[in-house]
């Protein structure tokens, strides 16, 4: 049986010193999936939450961590979507094993990679690139002319979302972050009309100022309880507030229960949260599809790009993780397989 290297967590979970090497199958591609040689990998914050046993892994998903990658195809099952082809660079999105030599994932979350990306840049686009698209679109209801906000300004996810923000005509495109710098980054580098430091401002009174008190219409959130009652506060009339994590916590405590409820009746608001990776395959295929449309040319001629903050061999996936851990990014953190 052909094996490979991979990245394990000793006793199934624990802290960065539990992740070693070892020695594992190499996958085999069934149905409609390929195998890929892997050569570089991004890192997620869910990665962290599913080192530490925090993370509802899908059932179909290898014990192995990391949902996207780059890399070449090396074996195809019969089943495999039409137009690709051994030997074919692409990127794409999994349930999990991306931290390994080798995956097996279904062509239908394939996408060829373009000449003008590097495989570093390629593998940091699926995951954070097709959650943003999820949450603006297909749960947020974005359309031109509307506003929108992205918490964690500098995270992946919302680096990728105020770029499409931009492109796609928003009426206005804001961010909030913890650091001025990161402010600074989301202004300047990614063409939020304003972004609010959480630290030093009433970031939603600061939204009201901006909007002539009207609010903004889609919220899309990461933080949890910490944002609850000023993402009421900051929402405009039939906003949508997306939630698709709680790093604050998930439940509301002393000093956090003044929410005006009463919003969600006089606003009309609609508070909906989402995940990606519970979802089934045709539905992240869709997805699929629509990054392909919408987001691939605008790689290809430099409109959009997929930034990169560090770069890390494989070997040194612990310094990656304490990086991670740290929130001192913005952008994708990477890991190379020679």
């Amino acid at each position: 049986m052909a094996t490979m290297k991979a990245i394990d967590i000793k006793d199934g979970k624990g802290p960065i010193e539990n992740m070693f090497f070892t020695e594992m199958p190499r996958p085999k591609p069934t149905h409609a999936q390929a195998l890929i040689k892997v050569k570089a990998f991004g890192l997620n914050r869910m990665d962290l939450l599913q080192r530490m046993g925090m993370y509802p892994v899908p059932p179909q998903a290898p014990k192995t961590m990391g949902v996207e990658f780059s890399g070449t195809i090396e074996e195809l099952a019969g089943e495999s979507e039409r137009g690709f082809k051994k030997g074919d660079a692409v990127f794409g999105l999994a349930y999990g094993g991306a931290y390994a030599e080798y995956i097996a994932v279904s062509t239908h979350m394939l996408v060829h990679k373009p000449d003008e990306l590097s495989w570093e840049e390629c593998a940091g686009i699926p995951e954070t690139w097709i959650t943003a698209l999820q949450a603006m679109y297909l749960v947020g209801e974005f359309k031109p002319g509307k506003s929108i906000l992205w918490h964690a300004g500098a995270s992946s996810v919302s680096i990728a979302g105020q770029q499409l923000s931009v492109s796609d005509g928003a009426s206005a495109t804001f961010a909030t972050a913890r650091s001025d710098d990161k402010t600074e980054f989301c202004v300047k580098e990614l063409g939020a009309k304003a972004a609010y430091n959480t630290q030093t401002e009433k970031w939603d009174e600061s939204v009201l100022r901006d909007t002539d008190g009207k609010g903004v219409d889609i919220i899309v959130d990461y933080i949890g309880a910490d944002t609850f009652a000023q993402n009421l506060n900051a929402a405009a009339r039939d906003a949508r507030i997306v939630n698709l994590a709680t790093l604050s916590g998930g439940k509301l405590k002393a000093g956090q229960t003044d929410a005006d409820l009463g919003a969600f009746v006089r606003k009309r608001i609609r508070f909906e949260g989402s995940s990606l990776r519970s979802r089934d395959e045709a539905y992240q295929g869709r997805l699929r599809d629509q990054l392909v449309e919408i987001a691939l040319p605008k790689f290809r001629d430099g409109s959009f790009r997929s930034i990169v903050e560090k770069v890390f061999p494989w070997e040194q996936i612990q310094d990656a993780h304490r990086l991670m851990e740290s929130n001192k990014t913005k952008g994708k953190l990477i890991c190379t397989i020679p």
